[in-house]
């Protein structure tokens, strides 16, 4: 928990919004791999990898805001 504790927010916020949703056209991309998954389409090693890279900076955003929450509350 020290390590997310180190992270700071604003960091944790824009690593998601560029890194997690790159490249952005025509799709963000982590929206297109989501809907690979939901359609069951999401089969190839390579397509599983990609969606956890471009999953990691939102998981690191939530963990970090729910930690904050749990702290400050």
């Amino acid at each position: 928990m020290a390590y997310l504790d180190r992270i700071p927010l604003s960091l944790a916020v824009v690593a998601a919004l560029t890194l997690g949703l790159a490249p952005f056209v025509p799709e963000p991309h982590i929206w297109e791999k989501l809907a690979m998954l939901s359609a069951g389409r999401l089969s190839r090693p390579i397509d599983i990898l990609d969606l956890l890279l471009h999953a990691m900076p939102w998981a690191v955003l939530a963990a970090k805001l729910l930690r904050t929450a749990l702290v400050r509350g």
